[in-house]
């Protein structure tokens, strides 16, 4: 299942040039992974409570063409692989049909308290 997300960039998303700033991407696909989180109903602050966090492990990033101020995108995510410990995921930024960014994302959760890492819930593991 791919799930996407529109994105609109704002003038802050750019640097002097008027393109989409590298570290931007980032973001962008982070707002994705909480939607797509969001829509799967895994509740975050639930998890929090619970002592367990998501956090990202590994980033692979490929820049393949600039997005421009007032741009619309869309960014695709989709599971790649999930282990017991590790969940990886494909996310792509799109103008239209052309593809910008790609990245290859790996999370992991850990304890909230120790920062220790721990194996994804099975709860969690079934939803995806």
């Amino acid at each position: 299942m791919i799930h996407r997300f529109p994105v609109r960039v704002y003038y802050e998303d750019t640097d002097m040039g008027g393109i989409v700033y590298h570290a931007n991407y980032l973001r962008f696909i982070e707002r994705a992974r909480s939607d797509w989180v969001r829509n799967l109903g895994n509740d975050q602050n639930a998890m929090r409570d619970a002592g367990l966090i998501w956090v990202v492990r590994r980033i692979e990033a490929d820049y393949l063409a600039p997005a421009k101020f007032d741009e619309e995108l869309r960014i695709e995510t989709e599971v790649q692989k999930v282990t017991p410990a590790r969940l990886t995921m494909s996310q792509q930024v799109f103008r239209g049909e052309t593809e910008l960014f790609r990245a290859i994302v790996t999370v992991v959760c850990v304890n909230a308290d120790s920062g220790a890492p721990i194996r994804l819930p099975a709860e969690i593991r079934a939803l995806l």
